[in-house]
């Protein structure tokens, strides 16, 4: 496909503003759709950990990692202005067998982790009131504020002549009604409705996750933080926390869920003791059925291309520089072959 090609992408959160930047950046004409605000939806309720980490099949894991390589070439690329934090990460909520599992396994792939004792945790993160025992480091994980660099994105693009176009509801999702040669559905959670409209079949299983955001406090962590039943890390000047769970009482009462998280961090951090909660958000993550991405052109739909997953954070830049490749160049990269859509098809 001539790389002048009309491209009309489905979604304004990281995944979709990531693959119009990249698109734009090869010379497509691009015209991006959302009928909210940017990163409205999941994006912004993200915990915004880039990381290759955790139950992760090997190729799935390779994916990440060279993700997470993209994010340092996409940060170089915009000036820094997607405000990446390379701050590593410190996790100790497995029991002590399947962590020193994990980070053998990990470190085998070569994953830059390792096991920590207590004398060095404390060094690595001094606010901890009482450091664990042990704990699996990854030195070279990173967060980043998801609005802000979606935003940053969303910009990139538009310099390069991309259409931006918010609070625009889409009712004709085929690539010619929107006057384009291919659309690109990057709408998370409501990917599978937008492809139900064209008669494909996306099974998802979306899972809900709480986050509570701080008042203004000092600077009171270096790291991420993976504690038993508490997930935290320090974005500018506040705390955000959050923990797994699958909604339930939490999101019934997610103000109390939040002062709860809070109180928690406030048990394990100096000086967190009296935090109160900014804002409190539940997001629905966008996990297809199997847990995997999915990403590549829909059977059977000529000119429909789909990019949804949950690790939508850390696989955006990858995510969206292979589609680019894909859509622009008829290019198959290897990487993406476990996660095409044919395989709820055959299934």
């Amino acid at each position: 496909m001539s790389k002048a090609a009309r491209v009309a992408v489905i979604g304004a959160g990281i995944v979709g503003a990531s693959i119009a930047y990249h698109l734009a950046r090869r010379g497509a004409s691009v015209t991006l759709y959302d009928r909210g605000r940017e990163a409205g939806q999941a994006t912004e309720k993200s915990f915004a950990w880039i990381n290759a980490t955790w139950g992760n099949p090997e190729p799935y894991f390779r994916l990440r990692v060279l993700s997470m390589g993209e994010w340092r070439r996409l940060e170089a690329e915009l000036d820094g202005t997607l405000g990446v934090v390379w701050r590593g990460c410190l996790m100790w909520d497995l029991p002590d067998h399947e962590l020193e599992a994990f980070a053998r396994r990990h470190a085998a792939w070569g994953y830059d982790v390792r096991l920590v004792e207590r004398e060095e945790i404390a060094a690595l993160e001094p606010g901890l009131v009482a450091p664990p025992e042990r704990a699996a480091y990854a030195a070279g994980d990173a967060t980043v504020e998801p609005v802000a660099a979606t935003r940053a994105l969303l910009a990139a693009a538009a310099s390069l002549g991309a259409a931006i176009r918010l609070d625009t509801e889409v009712t004709d999702l085929r690539p010619g009604g929107l006057g384009a040669d291919v659309c690109v559905l990057a709408a998370g959670a409501a990917t599978s409705a937008l492809g139900a409209k064209l008669g494909l079949s996306l099974p998802m299983r979306p899972t809900q996750g709480l986050l509570a955001h701080s008042r203004p406090a000092a600077p009171l962590l270096r790291h991420v933080i993976e504690a038993p039943g508490l997930h935290m890390k320090q974005e500018r000047s506040q705390i955000v926390a959050g923990a797994d769970f699958g909604g339930g009482a939490a999101t019934e009462d997610p103000e109390a869920e939040g002062r709860r998280l809070l109180a928690l961090v406030g048990q394990h951090l100096r000086g967190a003791d009296a935090l109160e909660p900014d804002k409190v958000t539940v997001g629905t993550r966008p996990m297809p059925a199997d847990g995997m991405p999915v990403v590549g052109f829909a059977p059977g739909l000529p000119g429909v291309y789909l990019a949804t997953m949950h690790s939508g954070i850390t696989l955006a830049p990858a995510v969206g520089r292979f589609a680019a490749m894909e859509i622009l160049d008829g290019a198959r990269i290897d990487m993406l072959a476990p996660y095409r859509p044919e395989r709820f098809a055959r299934s």
